[in-house]
């Protein structure tokens, strides 16, 4: 099933990009290829981005109830609950939205792996038959990037545009708690690990990785607004 309606569908949309609009350029195919799979998903990112948004908005209200009920346990999540049910807020919602699309993920590392990572294999088996079968691709893109091997640079960058993402969905908060901190450390933890994991992909797909991420990020100046400053919030401690 994973395969009949995502990996296929996938592989044979940058086969047949890198057939038609790429002029066989692999390189050109990921980008286009990205543009189609964030333009679908947009919906969900688009959603996704708000509820993060909102519930970063209401965190300082949050913390400010666990501080007041932080010895009545019990009464504590009926209170933060109310306070979502009352902003209109889905706790859940920044979350579901990324689990649909994990699926069009996985099928995208799984093409890239099973194309890139021993050179220029091709498995023509899975194409449909209205795709015209190249025979092989070009494992170098845009005249210079070899695909198939492994690219600290891209890493590099994919880790700097994650850091980037990361970074303008931060509130500027004045708030000290775990919460906060743990926010801050994996605003700088997450891209270290990009930057790990990237450099020990192919350079195909440590490519996508940075092209999605900084579509993220446009797409997040979209649903935000390029003009808009993080507003900066101050929890306000209620006295019990």
């Amino acid at each position: 099933m994973f395969f009949t309606i995502f990996y296929q569908p996938i592989f044979n949309l940058l086969v047949f990009l890198y057939n038609t609009i790429a002029w066989q350029d692999l390189g050109l195919a990921i980008v286009f290829l990205t543009i189609i799979v964030r333009l679908i998903l947009y919906p969900l990112s688009k959603q996704a981005i708000r509820s993060q948004k909102s519930l970063q908005t209401i965190q300082p209200e949050i913390e400010a109830i666990k501080e007041k009920y932080k010895d009545n346990k019990e009464k504590m999540g009926p209170e933060i609950m109310a306070l979502y049910k009352e902003r209109k807020i889905n706790p859940f919602g920044s979350c579901l939205p990324m689990l649909v699309q994990l699926p069009f993920l996985f099928a995208i590392y799984r093409v890239f792996f099973n194309e890139l990572k021993d050179g220029a294999i091709f498995d023509s088996s899975s194409l449909y038959t209205f795709v015209a079968n190249p025979q092989s691709l070009d494992i170098m893109a845009f005249g210079f990037l070899n695909l198939s091997d492994k690219s600290i640079v891209l890493a590099v960058l994919a880790g700097a545009a994650q850091f980037w993402q990361s970074k303008m969905m931060m509130s500027k908060s004045k708030a000290k708690n775990p919460a906060a901190a743990m926010t801050n450390q994996m605003m700088y933890f997450l891209p270290i690990i990009t930057i790990v994991i990237g450099a020990s992909f192919p350079a195909g797909l440590t490519f996508y990785w940075l092209l999605t991420t900084l579509f993220s990020v446009f797409q997040q100046y979209m649903v935000l607004g390029f003009k808009k400053k993080k507003p900066e919030v101050e929890v306000v401690e209620t006295k019990s």
